[in-house]
């Protein structure tokens, strides 16, 4: 159980991340009385003369859009809801239900420091929440597990003791994948054909003088490592492979990435070694931006980044998925994405889960991005984005498949830097000094390693 739970803590969006320090702690009912009052909600309602204690983390997304929420939850419902939000959520709620006082809706994902639901998990002390996914969504005809974009749930981080039960739900997510310049492209204007597989991507090079790839830095590679793996041997090879599995590891399917990730070498435009560094990253990413590399892996933050950078002429923004290893094979894009939950001594689970029924209906939704700019992995929500945001948001609207998970936790490690073999070693292969072979050998070795040293 606790090899599930490990693997299936996926990392936290860099943009929450980053707005997490310092403390503004805030707790309110949403109809503007304090919480502390304990009072009710004047709303008739089914819910009327209940209260639900709602826990937010606040991120960079701001706190106006859990307000709104809260609301709109409240006039559709009669019920009162307390929110309670703050920089450092776990200091504020982590002394409350250890004194037995519970909330009954939490968003904090995991990824963080304090690893408080990580914890949770591993104590048993989150509700089961798989029915919620065969409730009708608060106000809507359809079913919440309906509304969410296939592959947000299923995984080893909603799913994180690797069985059928779903104890975390999917929210705010950021897609990452291909960035390129739409004008180079048919689609823009330009001659080329967006490739769909890795066969047709690398016949490119025949098509165009520009060098195929870049990326930022090596480290960039691990969203992008982490989508190629399901493409050639689908869910239950990858979550194996984030196991460090011997035997995935060793396998024919996992020699062919490493085929596509020596091939992509070979392909790389032979300034992004020198420059693939925190002080230099931006020039790596400037060369989609000047036509000098068609291809670079990157998460949805790069838009904002290059606002303000020159570009060539006509220059558009494009964003896909990883080509399929076959014709009509499985396409992925690996996705951050951020969970709710409920406390298992939460003393109202049936409106708690009315609650983040919610939270995936359109006018929910609709808040959530229009106040704070989350997005929702709901079906249908990039309609509703600008055309900026869409061209990456729509990225599973267009048949890819959702990658998620990170590798298995372990106990330290003396000499061993894992993301230094399983992402930098692609510096080594593009300069020539170690061949995909060899990355290969040195991951599988690793991997051994990391397996002995699983918590």
């Amino acid at each position: 159980m606790k090899k599930a739970i490990a693997l299936g803590l996926s990392a936290v969006m860099a943009l929450s991340l980053a707005a997490c320090g310092g403390s503004n702690s805030s707790s309110t009912a949403a109809s503007g009385s304090t919480a502390a009052s304990g009072s009710t909600a004047g709303n008739e309602g089914p819910y009327a003369g209940q209260t639900l204690k709602v826990a937010a983390i606040e991120t960079a997304y701001g706190t106006a859009m859990w307000e709104k929420v809260a609301a709109a939850f409240e006039e559709k419902t009669g019920a009162t809801v307390e929110l309670t939000t703050d920089k450092n959520l776990e200091d504020v709620i982590d002394p409350q239900m250890k004194a037995g006082n519970f909330y009954d809706v939490v968003h904090l994902a995991t990824g963080r420091e304090k690893a408080l639901p990580e914890t949770m998990l591993k104590e048993n002390a989150l509700a089961d929440l798989s029915d919620v996914l065969d409730m009708q969504v608060l106000g809507e005809d359809a079913t919440v597990g309906e509304k969410i974009i296939p592959g947000f749930t299923g995984n080893l981080t909603t799913n994180p003791y690797n069985d059928e039960h779903v104890y975390m739900m999917p929210m705010f997510y950021g897609p990452c994948g291909l960035f390129y310049n739409k004008a180079n492209f048919t689609e823009g204007g330009g001659e080329l054909t967006l490739p769909t597989t890795w066969d047709e991507f690398f016949a490119l090079a025949d098509q165009t003088d520009i060098p195929l790839f870049t990326y930022p830095t090596a480290g960039y590679l691990d969203a992008f490592i982490y989508a190629m793996i399901p493409e050639i041997g689908g869910q239950e090879f990858f979550n194996k492979a984030l196991q460090y599995d011997e035997a995935t590891w060793a396998s024919e399917d996992m020699g062919k990435m490493f085929d596509v990730l020596g091939n992509l070498a070979a392909n790389t435009e032979k300034s992004t070694t020198s420059n693939g560094n925190n002080d230099n990253f931006q020039k790596n990413q400037q060369l989609i931006l000047d036509n000098k590399a068609l291809f670079m892996p990157n998460g949805n933050w790069v838009i904002g980044e290059m606002a303000d950078a020159p570009r060539a002429d006509g220059f558009e923004w494009g964003f896909m998925a990883l080509p399929a290893m076959e014709q009509g094979g499985d396409r992925y894009s690996y996705t951050f994405f951020e969970q709710c939950w409920v406390p298992a001594g939460s003393a109202n689970q049936e409106l708690a889960k009315v609650f983040i029924s919610y939270l995936y209906s359109d006018e929910a939704a609709e808040i959530f991005a229009e106040e704070g700019g989350a997005v929702q992995p709901i079906v249908g929500m990039t309609d509703k984005l600008d055309a900026e945001k869409a061209v990456y948001y729509s990225v599973y609207d267009n048949g890819a498949k959702a990658a998620i998970g990170t590798f298995a936790s372990t106990k330290p490690v003396e000499g061993m830097n894992f993301k230094q073999i399983f992402c930098f070693t692609m510096d080594s292969v593009v300069n020539g000094t170690k061949t995909a072979d060899q990355w290969w050998t040195d991951m599988q070795e690793a991997c051994k390693t990391m397996a002995a040293a699983m918590e």
